[in-house]
């Protein structure tokens, strides 16, 4: 049995920075809960971004980097890069189809000028409570659970660092839920249980 845990979605995480920081409000109720660790307001008139324009985007940008974090990576596409010539259009080409979309690909660094500092806090933050044996790693303390839902096809978990609960089926073999949810035994279990 092979699980891959993505703790730490970057894409995913940057547009929910970028959504509670500037104060965004998708026009859609089945979006993760707010941040654990809420940033600092980003919205200054003086900024001159256009709000609007960032809102309407979201979802979209929202939706496909959600579908690109439930797939499963072909392993062949590492070796491809390898490959490759530095800065080739095939070497990008696939760069892309790794990492996925992003809110780079649509507005490039615009409103990210403070999500560096916060991500670097988060990091710290999320490291302190890593488990420390084998024994206390969620997957080990939700085994009963984690194996029935692998043997309904279950490949990948990716966590988001929201509040509370969340979890969504994404794609045919990954799991979307809160660190929260992980850290919780008979949440995790729960949340395992509907990946049937």
């Amino acid at each position: 049995m092979v699980i891959t845990v993505d703790d730490d979605p970057a894409s995913l995480v940057e547009l929910l920075w970028i959504r509670d920081a500037w104060g965004l409000k998708p026009p859609h109720d089945d979006v993760p809960p707010p941040l654990v660790d809420s940033p600092d307001p980003q919205v200054n008139e003086n900024d001159g971004v256009d709000i609007e324009d960032w809102q309407a985007a979201w979802p979209e940008l929202w939706n496909s980097t959600l579908r690109h974090a439930g797939e499963v990576r072909d392993p062949a596409l590492f070796d491809a890069i390898r490959s490759t010539a530095n800065n080739s259009a095939e070497r990008m080409e696939l760069l892309a189809r790794i990492t996925g979309p992003s809110w780079h690909d649509r507005f490039g660094e615009a409103g990210l000028e403070r999500y560096q500092p916060w991500q670097t806090s988060q990091f710290r933050r999320r490291t302190v409570g890593l488990p420390t044996s084998v024994e206390e790693q969620p997957e080990r303390r939700s085994l009963e659970a984690l194996i029935t839902a692998w043997r309904h096809g279950l490949t990948k978990i990716v966590t988001i660092p929201c509040r509370g609960a969340f979890t969504r089926i994404i794609g045919d073999h990954t799991l979307l839920l809160t660190d929260e949810t992980r850290a919780d035994p008979d949440a995790f279990s729960a949340a395992l249980h509907q990946f049937r």
